[in-house]
């Protein structure tokens, strides 16, 4: 790893004492970062962010100036200068399970994590968006870190995640009363989806880019298509916040699908 980071301080050594922490940096907006997630961040030694692969060099790699970034890198980069943050490439678009590429991409982002230790380090976050332990590549890393350092403490700050910041921007409360709440990827396939929509409760699908159409039949099939939202690039520039329709050929990976639960008076699920 040719980026240097802080010191030590004096007396430490090994990886007994040092710190992997997955922080949750929200959706986008950097305004919807905690007070914790802005202090660790602040005060890693290292702060790691991941990116697709075949847009980084090497793991670990500074960000270069005017470098393309990933959404945690945008977010972050309103408080964390940009030559303490270091890039870990993520084969993040790869379908299929376990594939040698996603397996490699993680292994060698545990080694740069290594190696910071090696290096010095004590403390170093990982910028993940929405919450580490939601759909998060992070336990992935903290996986493959232990695995190397079985002394390293892993920690994590929660973040908001992309549901609430929907239900926030759209005015659609999440649960109420006695209603579930059935958070689900559309890559899990249709019949999870249409299962969970036949339920009491709200329905939200993330990464349901490819599976659109496939989402919207299904809506129109259960009769939940007038009151669905659709978040698409929350906090990005090209954000979209509004109805569900046949328009949204394009969506980005990271897409949120609301489905609120059928209420029909105040109360009335309490």
């Amino acid at each position: 790893m040719s980026a240097a980071v802080r010191p030590a301080a004096a007396g430490h050594g090994g990886s007994a004492d040092a710190t992997l922490t997955g922080v949750g940096v929200g959706p986008g907006d950097p305004e919807l970062l905690t007070v914790k997630a802005v202090r660790i961040l602040r005060e890693a030694d290292l702060v790691l962010v991941p990116v697709m692969a075949d847009r980084a060099g090497p793991p670990g790699t500074a960000v270069a100036p005017g470098a393309e970034a990933g959404r945690a890198e945008r977010t972050v980069r309103a408080y964390v200068p940009a030559d303490r943050l270091r890039r870990l490439p993520f084969a993040l678009d790869d379908r299929g399970g376990v594939t040698a590429r996603r397996t490699a991409a993680w292994d060698a982002a545990a080694r740069v994590v290594v190696e910071a230790i090696d290096a010095g380090a004590r403390s170093m976050a990982f910028a993940t968006i929405g919450d580490p332990n939601v759909y998060s590549t992070f336990g992935y890393l903290a996986q493959s870190v232990h695995a190397l350092r079985p002394g390293v403490r892993v920690a994590t700050v929660p973040g908001v995640t992309a549901m609430q910041e929907l239900a926030a921007r759209s005015g659609t409360p999440l649960c109420e009363g006695r209603e579930p709440l059935t958070l689900l990827p559309a890559t899990a396939g249709l019949a999870l989806f249409a299962d969970a929509l036949a339920g009491p409760g709200t329905v939200v699908a993330y990464k349901g880019w490819r599976r659109h159409p496939e989402l919207l039949a299904e809506l129109r099939r259960q009769g939940r298509l007038a009151d669905a939202v659709l978040g698409r690039s929350l906090g990005l520039p090209g954000e979209r916040v509004g109805p569900v329709d046949d328009s949204e050929d394009d969506l980005p990976y990271l897409s949120t699908l609301l489905v609120p639960a059928r209420r029909d008076h105040r109360g009335g699920k309490l």
